[in-house]
């Protein structure tokens, strides 16, 4: 079965970087599986919820969009083309900045802002978009700190 990302795939589109979700970010999730493991095996729910959330977030960059794709049963999706992105957000927190995750926020023209939390390596995701964004000759988005 195909991923989201190739299947949402257009005429001529190809994907120049492919993000994921941090194990870090999911941390809560497993540390309260370890703890409530002891209640009747509630632990398990936890830790499916965590599993869950890490194989079906899907994150790519091509060379005509953003794309993110979150849930197993009930889908949620972003895909924003490149011209239409104003500027990328990354927040990290301390713990972010520690163990190298965070979240992004793309803003786009006429559209709200979307984020897309929990991300391995936000700043390689940015730094990748820039660089698609530079080789597509369209101007580029404005990068908001921390």
């Amino acid at each position: 079965m195909a991923s989201y990302v190739e299947s949402a795939l257009t005429k001529g589109e190809q994907v120049v970087y492919q993000g994921k979700v941090s194990i870090w970010s999911l941390a809560p999730l497993i540390v309260l599986g370890f703890i409530f493991l002891a209640f009747y095996g509630l632990g398990l729910l936890f830790w499916a919820a965590a599993a869950i959330r890490y194989l079906t977030t899907e994150l790519a960059i091509t060379n005509k969009r953003v794309i993110a794709k979150f849930g197993l049963i009930s889908r949620s999706t972003i895909e924003i083309n490149l011209q239409k992105i104003e500027s990328i957000q990354v927040n990290q927190g301390i713990l972010g900045r520690v163990f190298n995750f965070g979240s992004i926020v793309v803003s786009g023209a006429g559209n709200p802002q979307a984020p897309i939390p929990g991300i391995s390596g936000p700043l390689q995701f940015r730094r990748a978009f820039v660089d698609t964004q530079e080789s597509n000759g369209q101007p580029q988005a404005v990068a908001q700190p921390a």
